[in-house]
């Protein structure tokens, strides 16, 4: 990593799964300059850094068997969720310091309703994505999933 224990310089921002980490989270989410960065993969559970561009989504998903929690940690954000993928009727609009916990199976979206990039990190578990995931945009997050 590039910083020391006090947070100088820039930290190297890729995918520490399978060792102890200890990270200033907010640092490394707000400076996370791509879509999707895997932070962190193990076992049973996943931690990715996303950056949302102004008026940009996660786009709609349900993860079957896969609960989330989602931090916002800058931004603001239109969160959308429900049983149905026509009917996400739990909405909420928030910002920085709020969190979302998706249950598996939820159908869900976060759209980015502020003028700034909108920041934050999910913690999966079990994982969802491969080790060491980099999307530098939705589409190529859109395109690896359909392989």
């Amino acid at each position: 990593m590039n910083q020391d224990r006090f947070g100088n310089r820039n930290p190297e921002i890729r995918d520490y799964g399978g060792k102890p980490l200890i990270v200033n989270i907010d640092r490394f989410t707000k400076l996370n300059q791509n879509y999707r960065t895997a932070l962190w993969t193990g076992d049973h559970l996943q931690v990715t850094l996303m950056s949302i561009p102004v008026r940009g989504d996660i786009g709609l998903e349900n993860h079957p068997d896969t609960d989330q929690f989602i931090r916002i940690e800058s931004g603001h954000a239109l969160v959308m969720m429900g049983n149905d993928k026509d009917n996400l009727n739990y909405r909420e609009r928030v910002d920085g310091d709020y969190a979302v916990i998706v249950p598996a199976g939820t159908w869900h979206n976060i759209v980015n309703v502020g003028n700034t990039p909108l920041k934050l990190y999910s913690i999966y578990a079990p994982p969802h994505h491969p080790f060491g995931t980099v999307h530098k945009t939705k589409a190529d997050a859109e395109a690896d999933e359909t392989h």
